[in-house]
């Protein structure tokens, strides 16, 4: 077996067999209304990329709470309405031949805000009279552009913790078959975790311990929640790129404390804390980090400019177990079939024969 062919070899995951190697990455589409349920846009988005021939299609970031949420135009998975709809898209995407996949979203201090296309491409924080809500963080420090936080309590942080619990028996309700928990990229457990956002002096602030107390709980809440023999991945930095920041040393031992706790992959990405957070855009540069995390215990999975077929052979197996591809298949959804370069008629779909 040649390393290029382990990009189309299938990969488990406690019972989940997953087709192949190469998945879409989450991206947010901002394209729901203030209901948050997915739209006619997500079915066409989500079902193109599964008939495109990845592995496993992770639905974006869908928000455990109204106020978790970073727009307005977020997914979320704490009503029965948007069970509803979230179970007609991993429908669809399970009836073309891929695995349905959902991360979950806790934005803490990144909540409220504009869609990206809105403002030239900035964050900007939605006023209350404009429908905006207060965001909670781990300390009353804003990320740039937007409002300052409330720094969560006790009694914040159970909340957290059963909406978490909550959105994931919502997910298995839905027919999803792998789950993700964000937790990089500034997010709710990021700002626990990293020195920068987190200011704490109590249980849940300090030292690393104490920073990865919260979310070693928002894990435990997630795995609670979501069935034994289905797979759970968090999403992590591999470091924050800043001075004073999270190294890669500080996130190995997260990913294996997280391990103990019942997550199965870790999904690296790194920066954007901050806004002059250092900004790898090599091809491969989260990737680069898989063989450190392998010591965790865990399976590593990355995404990252990932946007030629021979990317897929550098990475598989050697740096990581997986690979996430998310602008690559903003451009082209049939992406992964191009890559795998393989005769037509015993790869495409059969709908498509005609055209070759």
């Amino acid at each position: 077996m040649t390393t290029a062919s382990m990009a189309w070899t299938p990969i488990r995951l406690r019972e989940l067999s997953v087709p192949n190697r190469v998945w879409l990455s989450p991206m947010c589409q901002y394209s729901a209304d203030r209901s948050g349920v997915p739209a006619d846009w997500h079915i066409a988005h989500y079902g193109a990329r599964a008939a495109g021939g990845v592995g496993m299609v992770m639905v974006e970031c869908t928000a455990v709470a109204p106020d978790m949420r970073t727009t307005a135009q977020d997914l979320g998975l704490y009503t029965e309405e948007q069970v509803i709809g979230h179970r007609r898209l991993a429908d669809a995407i399970t009836s073309i031949g891929s695995v349905a996949a959902v991360q979950l979203g806790v934005a803490g201090r990144k909540s409220s805000h504009g869609v990206p296309w809105a403002n030239d491409g900035t964050r900007n924080a939605i006023p209350p009279e404009d429908g905006g809500w207060q965001p909670l963080a781990p300390s009353s420090v804003a990320f740039a552009g937007l409002a300052v936080p409330t720094e969560m309590t006790t009694k914040d942080g159970t909340r957290v913790l059963e909406d978490i619990e909550r959105a994931a028996r919502n997910a298995h309700r839905a027919g999803y078959r792998a789950i993700e928990l964000h937790g990089a990229n500034g997010y709710l457990l990021h700002e626990f975790l990293s020195p920068l956002a987190n200011h704490r002096t109590d249980e849940w602030g300090g030292d690393p311990e104490r920073r990865m107390r919260f979310p070693l709980e928002m894990v435990k809440a997630l795995r609670a929640g979501w069935p034994e023999d289905k797979p759970v991945l968090v999403r992590l930095p591999a470091a924050d790129l800043l001075e004073g920041g999270l190294t890669t040393d500080d996130m190995v031992l997260v990913a294996t404390r997280m391990g103990e706790a019942g997550v199965d992959m870790i999904d690296l990405v790194t920066g954007a804390l901050v806004p002059e957070a250092l900004r790898l855009a090599e091809p491969l540069h989260n990737a680069q980090y898989g063989p450190q995390f392998r010591a965790a215990g865990v399976l590593t999975a990355a995404s990252g400019m990932i946007s030629q077929a021979p990317h897929l052979d550098q990475a598989i197996p050697e740096l990581v177990d997986a690979v996430l591809v998310g602008r690559a298949m903003l451009r082209d959804p049939y992406w992964a079939l191009r890559a795998l370069d393989a005769e037509p008629r015993a790869s495409w779909p059969k709908q498509y024969h005609r055209a070759f």
